[in-house]
């Protein structure tokens, strides 16, 4: 607990500076996050006693446990997608076509989560609050989500034939990226020799095996599979095997 929570409590907010709260609730969660390594202990309470507020002040701001967490960790996983969108830009101005725009993408993210593995797993790799498969479209990891399917579509565009439909094939480089990095998480491999051979080489293998090394102009599209791709979606989430159609 902070020293401030630890004495007779903050003071009442003036007119016109909630926003000011909002950040102090936020940075407190973070704190929190960081301490546990997890969601299980956080409550509202917990948080308004580590800002030294009570607990209605945290619900004018956030309707719930998954709203506060969320909005907590929406600013790293914007970080990542802002690093996946440089990274393609970076290399279709270097002479990259589409193609290679993506495999940037897919190096960049595997790079944020050996930078920043801390952050990585509060994001990726601990529980987080569960709610209903219709919310999960506002789950702050969009932004990482919309970045693959914006690089899929572009690729499409420049005439390969995908495997599968734009999401689908985002959600499936996605799931197989976060694979690679859970496994050397959860195999205690961050301090081993092993673990210094890059990512790199199986994004790429990856990206591979979804697009084909040369544009086909005459190939068609694989038909839309939305609901499919929203089960995908929702699995990741740990929502289980089905999703409405509210998700999308």
């Amino acid at each position: 607990m902070s020293a401030q929570a630890a004495g007779k409590g903050r003071a009442r907010s003036p007119r016109g500076q909630g926003e000011q709260l909002r950040r102090e609730i936020l940075r407190a969660v973070g704190r929190l996050l960081d301490e546990w390594g997890g969601v299980e202990k956080l409550t509202m309470r917990a948080v308004a006693r580590e800002v030294g507020v009570a607990a209605p002040s945290i619900y004018l701001h956030f309707s719930d446990k998954a709203e506060l967490v969320w909005a907590a960790l929406e600013d790293k996983y914007e970080d990542l997608a802002a690093r996946m969108r440089a990274a393609d830009t970076h290399a279709t101005d270097s002479g990259a076509d589409a193609r290679g725009g993506l495999r940037a993408q897919a190096h960049a993210y595997c790079r944020f989560a050996s930078e920043y593995p801390g952050h990585y797993r509060l994001m990726y790799e601990v529980r987080q609050p569960s709610v209903p498969t219709a919310r999960l479209h506002r789950h702050p990891s969009r932004h990482v989500s919309l970045s693959l399917r914006e690089a899929f579509a572009r690729c499409r565009e420049a005439g390969y034939p995908l495997a599968m439909p734009d999401e689908q094939a985002a959600q499936t480089l996605w799931a197989g990226l976060h694979g690679f990095i859970a496994l050397q998480h959860a195999l205690s491999l961050s301090s081993s020799a092993q673990a210094q051979e890059p990512l790199e080489p199986l994004a790429d293998g990856l990206v591979d095996a979804l697009i084909p090394a040369e544009p086909s102009h005459g190939a068609q599209p694989p038909a839309a599979d939305t609901e499919a791709a929203r089960r995908i979606r929702a699995i990741l989430a740990g929502q289980g095997d089905s999703a409405s159609p509210e998700a999308s």
